[in-house]
């Protein structure tokens, strides 16, 4: 078999000759179709690569470098990149970065010759952040990066800093996340779930109580599951002998697009709309479908931001039906009477459950009322007003004022496990 030597670039012309002379020397020789196939193969692919090499496709773009978008440093910093060698500027976004405003600019990036931008935030606390790039004013998810998180409208990003004891995934016994829909005819049409159920469930015949989980406004029924890590937190909680085994329901609190000021969705009518929802078709559906056990001492509610007030809405009009109430980073919205959710023409919420908070009877049934905000909370007014308005009705409220802001450090690092080990003892 001849040995094929390519030095210089060919032309298509000088190429062709050079094939068909060593097929003809072949063919005198009497070759075999093996060898005359293999001559080919190997007289194409050398002349290829020779062009190829020696002449690049015009306008051809090179590939992007090797590199980590998320890269955790022994302090706690984290470096982020991303491979964007057109973009004239790149921000980092994020929910609850430090530094970061989801509302904001966000974080600058900066450019490297190779394309790829990149910044490094200041160290932050153990646990699960939300991100995304603005680039040239397009807000992406992290193409190297396939872990994420739903929110109402979009997708983020996500990634974690590991050294929580509370959410990092130990060798423990592990629950399961079931997703699932169930028809609403209240709202005539279909609703996603997610559910928790405990290590153990599948394989026993046993009852369990339940709580209804809700999150915040413009997350989702996956809110609680991704950045939450509910699941999670309730494995380590249980493992330890911290928690009950329970079930817990993450149902979605919007029940369609939604986005606050003027133009936006009516929040009071979304509220009423999920609140119907819960009530006629996804409580039902879940206590038919799972193993809980009856009666208000087995059934609690708790809810951040959006999800708290729907609590209260929820829990005080049913109060005969819910032994717990939690209340994260929230509480009745327009309660002083200025700000979001101030309405001083219709009845105050105080007049709207005014039979149920002087019900001293069915309180009497009431194993736990607890809140808990951050003293950088932008909500902390509302919730210490309506803690203030429930004790003077007679609930033996429990109150929290934390460290930190509006954040999911907050709600899963701090009250969720501090509100679920208090749960069905």
């Amino acid at each position: 078999m001849p040995v094929v030597k390519l030095q210089t670039m060919p032309s298509r012309g000088t190429l062709t000759r050079f094939m068909k002379q060593n097929f003809d020397r072949l063919d005198r020789k009497g070759p075999t179709p093996v060898q005359n196939l293999r001559t080919t193969i190997l007289v194409f692919v050398a002349g290829f690569a020779a062009v190829h090499s020696a002449h690049p496709l015009q306008g051809q773009q090179q590939g992007p470098p090797a590199f980590d978008s998320v890269e955790v440093k022994g302090d706690r910093s984290v470096l982020f990149r991303i491979w964007a060698p057109n973009a004239s500027k790149v921000n980092l976004v994020s929910s609850d970065m430090p530094g970061s405003n989801p509302f904001g600019p966000g974080i600058e990036l900066s450019k490297h010759a190779d394309g790829v931008w990149e910044t490094t935030t200041a160290p932050v606390a153990a646990g699960s952040y939300r991100y995304a790039f603005d680039v040239d004013g397009l807000t992406v998810t992290d193409p190297k990066n396939g872990a994420t998180s739903e929110s109402n409208s979009n997708t983020w990003s996500l990634f974690s800093v590991p050294g929580s004891s509370v959410s990092d995934l130990q060798e423990v016994p592990q629950g399961a996340i079931s997703i699932w829909t169930y028809r609403s005819k209240s709202l005539g049409r279909s609703r996603r779930v997610h559910v928790y159920t405990p290590p153990g469930y599948e394989g026993s015949s046993g009852t369990y109580p339940v709580l209804y989980l809700l999150h915040g406004a413009m997350d989702s029924d996956a809110s609680w599951s991704t950045v939450g890590r509910a699941g999670t937190v309730l494995d380590n909680l249980i493992a330890a002998g911290k928690a009950k085994p329970m079930i817990v329901v993450m149902p979605m609190g919007h029940t369609g697009p939604f986005t606050f000021g003027p133009g936006g969705n009516n929040f009071q009518e979304q509220m009423s709309l999920f609140e119907r929802d819960f009530a006629e078709d996804l409580r039902p559906a879940v206590e038919q479908r799972y193993r809980i056990t009856s009666g208000r001492e087995n059934r609690a509610i708790a809810g951040l931001s959006m999800g708290g007030a729907q609590t209260l809405n929820i829990a005080i009009r049913n109060l005969s039906d819910y032994g717990y109430i939690g209340v994260f980073s929230s509480g009745v919205f327009g309660i002083e009477g200025t700000g979001f959710g101030a309405n001083n023409t219709s009845p105050t919420w105080q007049e709207q459950h005014s039979a149920a908070l002087q019900d001293k009877e069915v309180r009497q049934g009431l194993k736990l009322v607890w809140f808990a905000t951050g003293k950088d909370d932008f909500l902390l007014s509302t919730s210490r007003a309506t803690v203030d308005m429930l004790k003077k009705h007679g609930f033996p409220v429990i109150f929290e004022e934390t460290e930190g802001g509006h954040t999911w450090h907050n709600w899963r690092e701090l009250y969720l496990p501090a509100f679920a080990s208090r749960l069905f003892q």
